[in-house]
């Protein structure tokens, strides 16, 4: 294949691609954030071990800008914790997420659940770790 070259897409990318295109601009919109969320919990195709860096035990600091999107949380609270596994909260990430998209909730809200959330899951995680289940 050349530079340049239209890729021929799989049949799974064109079933994508059908139903993006039969979706209103809104439903698209959403398509498209829950997609970057998916893709921002994602596990790197190169899982070697060598290669996979250290998970840190306290929470990073990132602090929180004053305008975020809740992808954008998402994000930064993947980061500051990096040691939550996100597949555990995907449930309530997806409901806060489809909160603020479908129901209108406003992100500075939204994003404060998630902060909770996210700490509440590295403090339930710290007491497995000591013991206290």
């Amino acid at each position: 294949m050349f530079p340049g070259m239209p890729v021929q897409a799989n049949k799974q990318e064109r079933k994508l691609i059908k139903v993006f295109k039969s979706l209103n601009s809104t439903d698209k919109e959403t398509l498209i954030t829950f997609a970057e969320f998916l893709q921002s919990r994602s596990i790197p195709l190169d899982n070697n071990i060598e290669n996979t860096p250290e998970i840190p035990n306290e929470p990073l600091v990132i602090s929180r800008p004053e305008t975020e999107s809740v992808v954008a949380a998402i994000k930064r609270l993947t980061a500051t914790y990096p040691m939550v596994n996100k597949d555990d909260i995907l449930h309530p990430i997806s409901s806060l997420m489809t909160s603020h998209i479908m129901q209108g909730k406003k992100a500075k809200d939204v994003i404060d659940k998630l902060e909770h959330l996210f700490k509440d899951e590295y403090i339930k995680l710290n007491n497995q770790g000591d013991g206290n289940k």
